[in-house]
């Protein structure tokens, strides 16, 4: 089940995301388009960051993935949600950091009990 889930999950992001050449970018969709700096091939290697950081969370049996968003930006993740203890975000960091091309890793997650 959960790789059936990890592959969903790539696919979408690489049928949604691959190729694409400008983002909405934070709220900007309210007030018009901006354009992303980044070139195709930087764009490309983000998503596959993101889907690789992703899919390691998922496969994580120590961490409960579905509640974290994953956004890569020029090899710099931000992780969001929400995480049951400070031990799964420090896990979560730590395991975002193992993905190759990843150079820094933000935490935006927050511990709900």
């Amino acid at each position: 089940m959960i790789r059936f889930q990890i592959v969903i999950y790539l696919l979408l992001n690489v049928l949604m995301l691959n190729g694409c050449t400008t983002f909405l970018i934070d709220r900007s969709g309210a007030g018009g388009y901006a354009q992303d700096a980044r070139r195709t091939g930087a764009m490309t290697s983000d998503v596959n960051i993101t889907a690789n950081v992703k899919a390691t969370l998922i496969r994580d049996n120590q961490i409960d993935a579905f509640n974290i968003r994953v956004n890569t930006y020029r090899g710099v993740v931000t992780l969001y949600g929400q995480a049951k203890s400070s031990a799964q975000i420090t896990r979560s960091i730590s395991l975002a950091r193992t993905i190759n091309g990843v150079k820094k890793v933000i935490s935006k997650l927050i511990v709900i009990k």
